[in-house]
Parts: C-alpha cells; sequence; structure tokens
C-alpha cells in the first residue's frame, strides 16, 4: 500500500500514501504488527481534503470508518469535521484518584474482595441506570459539565474542576432543541455506571520513575501508592449521538455526490450544517463523559469510606478523554483535531495546560490491558510533531471472537495470578466471561509505552500495577 517509508528520529516514520502522508509512531517490533488494513483505512482517510496531518500511534488498530489510534487535523476554517474520526463512544477517557493508602495496606485478598463489593454497591456493573443520582439533571449536565452538577458534587473531591483537560465544553444549546427524546430518554439515569467492553475500575498500585521523581512529587504521588483507574465514556447520550450523525452525514454525502471506497467513513465540511451541528452536539457528550467518570468516581469514594472510615478522601489526580475533536491552536492557526484513541499530552509551560499543571505538564493517564501495567506518562516539547498525541492504552491485537476461540480460561486465570499471593481480583464470579478483554486480546502494552518513549512524545513518570478489577457484568 505504502510506496515509501521515511525514517525520522527513534520511533517515528512517514509513509507515503497514494493519497498523502501518514506518520506511524511504533518501533520496529509494533511496526511490523500493525496489518495491512490500517493502511488502507489510512489512505481512505486521506482522501478527506485539505488534510493538514494524520498519524498512528503504537496502538493503532482496524476500527468502523477509522483506525483507532489516530490523530488527524484540518484547518477550521475551511476543513472538514468526521464522526468516524471521533468514534461512538464520544468523550471516553480515563481518569485516576489518588489515596494515602500504600500497596501493603491492601495486601488481604478478603479486603480487597470487601472493597470490591462495597464499590459496586454504587456503581452498577449489571445494570445501565443508576438510582443513587436523582438529583442530577441530565440537561444542566450536557450544558455545563461538571458545572451542572449540584454544589456537593462538584466538591466531592480535592481538585474536582481544576484538574480536569476540561472541565465545562461551551456550544450552542439551541442545537439539543432538534435531538430525538429517544437520547434524552435512554441517557436518563446513566451518570455513574461503568458500561461494558473494556471500560473499568481498577485499582493499582504504583513505582516512581526515578527520572520524574521530582515531578510525582509535585503532583501527589509516591512509591507504594495506591491509586484508582477509571475508564468510561458518555455511554447512551453520545453512541445516540454518533449513531444519528453517521446517518445524516452518510445522507448528506449521497446529495453531495461524495464517495469514499469506504462505506463507513463519514465526512462533512466543519463549516457546514452538519458540520456545525455535530461540532456542537459533540462537545455536549463531552460534557456528558466527564460527569459520568465524575459520578463513577464518587461511587468509589462511597466504597471506600465503607471499608476505611468517612474522613477517606480521595483526590483527583487528573480526568482526560481519547475519543473527540477539539478546537486548538497550532502553528499560528485555529485547528480541529481529531483524536480516536489518542491521548493528548502537553509539556511544562504549554498555554493548553490547565493552570495547576502549568509548570510541570499534565499527566497522561495510558491504560494497560487487564492484569497488565498502567502509565502515567508526560508530554514531551518533541510532541508537537504529533500535535501532542500520544497511544491511549495497549491497544488490540485480535477481534474478540478470535480471542475467545484462540485464548483457554487456564491461560487467562495464568495472567491474573489466580490461587497466587499477589491474585489480581475481579469482580466476576468467573473469568470465563472476560477472555475477550484478557492481556491476550491487547499488543504488548511495555513495546507500545517504548515506542512513545523513544519517539520522543511523552516519557513515564510512574507505573500502575493492578490489585482489584472491576468490570461490566
Amino acid at each position: 500500500m505504502y510506496k515509501e517509508i521515511k525514517f525520522h528520529n527513534g520511533a517515528h516514520k512517514e509513509l507515503i500514501l497514494p493519497h498523502g502522508n501518514l506518520h506511524v509512531f511504533a518501533n520496529d517490533t509494533v511496526f511490523d504488527q500493525l496489518e495491512h488494513g490500517v493502511f488502507t483505512m489510512a489512505d481512505n482517510n486521506l482522501r478527506i481534503p485539505r488534510n493538514i496531518h494524520m498519524s498512528y500511534t503504537p496502538d493503532a488498530h482496524v476500527g468502523v470508518g477509522t483506525c483507532i489510534g489516530t490523530t488527524a487535523v484540518w484547518n477550521m476554517e475551511d476543513g472538514f469535521i468526521s464522526p468516524s474520526i471521533v468514534g461512538v463512544d464520544i468523550g471516553c477517557g480515563m481518569r485516576v484518584h489518588m489515596t494515602s493508602l500504600h500497596k501493603n495496606d491492601l495486601r488481604d485478598k478478603s479486603l480487597k474482595r470487601k472493597l470490591i463489593e462495597a464499590i459496586e454497591k454504587y456503581v452498577p456493573t449489571n445494570e445501565r441506570t443508576n438510582s443513587f443520582y436523582s438529583d442530577i439533571n441530565i440537561e444542566d449536565v450536557v450544558k455545563n459539565g461538571l458545572y451542572g452538577l449540584p454544589t456537593t458534587y462538584q466538591k466531592a473531591f480535592h481538585g474536582a474542576l481544576e484538574k480536569v483537560e476540561n472541565n465545562r465544553f461551551k456550544f450552542d444549546n439551541n442545537y439539543l432543541e432538534n435531538l430525538p427524546d429517544k437520547i434524552w430518554r435512554n441517557a436518563h439515569g446513566q451518570l455513574g455506571t461503568l458500561g461494558g467492553g473494556n471500560h473499568f475500575i481498577e485499582i493499582q498500585h504504583i513505582t516512581i520513575s526515578e527520572k520524574h521523581e521530582d515531578v510525582a512529587k509535585a503532583w501527589g504521588l509516591f512509591d507504594g501508592q495506591v491509586v484508582v483507574m477509571i475508564h468510561s465514556g458518555s455511554r447512551a447520550w453520545g453512541a445516540m449521538l454518533g449513531r444519528e450523525f453517521t446517518k445524516s452525514f452518510r445522507d448528506a454525502m449521497n446529495m453531495w455526490g461524495v464517495s469514499n471506497p469506504d462505506p463507513n467513513l463519514m465526512y462533512a465540511p466543519i463549516q457546514s450544517t452538519e458540520g456545525k451541528s455535530y461540532l456542537n452536539l459533540m462537545y455536549s457528550a463531552l460534557n456528558f463523559a466527564v460527569c459520568n467518570r465524575h459520578m463513577i468516581a464518587h461511587g468509589v469514594l462511597r466504597g471506600f469510606r465503607d471499608i476505611f472510615g468517612p474522613d477517606f478522601e480521595m483526590p483527583v489526580l487528573y480526568d482526560l478523554m481519547h475519543n473527540y475533536a477539539l478546537k486548538e491552536f497550532h502553528r499560528k492557526k485555529s485547528m480541529l483535531v481529531h483524536r480516536k484513541g489518542a491521548t493528548r499530552a502537553l509539556p511544562k509551560g504549554h498555554f493548553m495546560n490547565v493552570l495547576a499543571y502549568k509548570d510541570t505538564g499534565h499527566p497522561a493517564l495510558i491504560p494497560g490491558s487487564m492484569g497488565t501495567s498502567s502509565y502515567i506518562m508526560l508530554g514531551q516539547e518533541a510532541g508537537t510533531k504529533n500535535f501532542y498525541s500520544i497511544c491511549h492504552g495497549a491497544g488490540r491485537v485480535r477481534s474478540r471472537r478470535a480471542t475467545k476461540e484462540l485464548i483457554s480460561i487456564d491461560q487467562v486465570e495464568q495472567s491474573m495470578r489466580v490461587g497466587q499471593d499477589d491474585e489480581i481480583l475481579v469482580n466476576h464470579q468467573t473469568l470465563t466471561g472476560l477472555i475477550d478483554e484478557s492481556a491476550f486480546a491487547y499488543k504488548d502494552v511495555d513495546q507500545i509505552i517504548h515506542s512513545i518513549e523513544v519517539s520522543g512524545l511523552a516519557s513515564t513518570v510512574a507505573q500502575c500495577l493492578p490489585l482489584a478489577v472491576i468490570k461490566g457484568i
């Protein structure tokens, strides 16, 4: 598919495709494992006019219309927006909370099991709705983000509003008037719910990198510290918006006579009626997503307090997204940066950093697969070459069906160290239903992180090792 490869510093490769250039940030081991379909998909994406930049992070793998692991950029004035290069789970992202606990405080398996059960009381894992937050108005949330929550919830954590990538996305609320009633109805009661698939709550302990001990200390991290990592998105609100706009964009493309070899790739000019509508309502989904993670964390806090007492605190480290299109200022121009399965990682001093992390750069939160390490990273100046985008996780290496066919329950149990003193506990009674989410379904996260580091995009501040995992049932 590609005509030529230009090699840049580290693991940065530039592929010359028929319709444009694709930047790939992957070491040789990871690059050689990329399936052929990712290059075909990239070339189809590059057929969208006036593209400024397109790249893959090392966790890239085939998705619907666009690969997960894509960063794609257009100028705001004459560029394009694509629901396919955002993804259906709009605003899906990561959140990490710190605790004062040391890993030795959770050495006892029975204590960890009690903690899992306590959290499950407040964060539904087998239901689509949460009855705890009937006092929250969905309309306030989608309009105002964290500021749409009642004050009690806003102030539940130290740093709740200041240590979030975006605590409120402003948009033209008039676009909400055109939404079907079913979107409001299906989203009702979903705040604070985890969802299925690769979404999770994980209790971890961290190991600090010697290179960034000063940064870790400034962030409030210490060696052996217990932290909580949350992965979830905008639930039914974003999913239904994604489906609605996939249809409306398809209809518009048919009307305009615009086609693409990939029938699942939808796009429209940013300044078109369809483009403006999607951009505004996408922001409503981002507001929902950050509030959903906030309320999941609120349920986790209640679970911890049931076990460790009413004074237990769980301050926010950071909350960020990895499925969105955001207006950003790069190269002295206003641009729309799509990140589908890609994480923004800003270096110290960058003007887009939140004030709390202006001096250090913000934590970039990268989950691994179930039973493997996750990482807390820090963006570097060289990240400008990829619009400050890094990976969003390990990235799938095989489909759910293929994983179930190829991997045995014994292999999964070994990966979770079942029966060992350091067993990684899961809220499921059996691991059989989680085979398709096991480490065997994903790439080697350590190779992914190595690719990011040698490319100069970011470096590791802390490695996070799992103690217990809560997944949707």
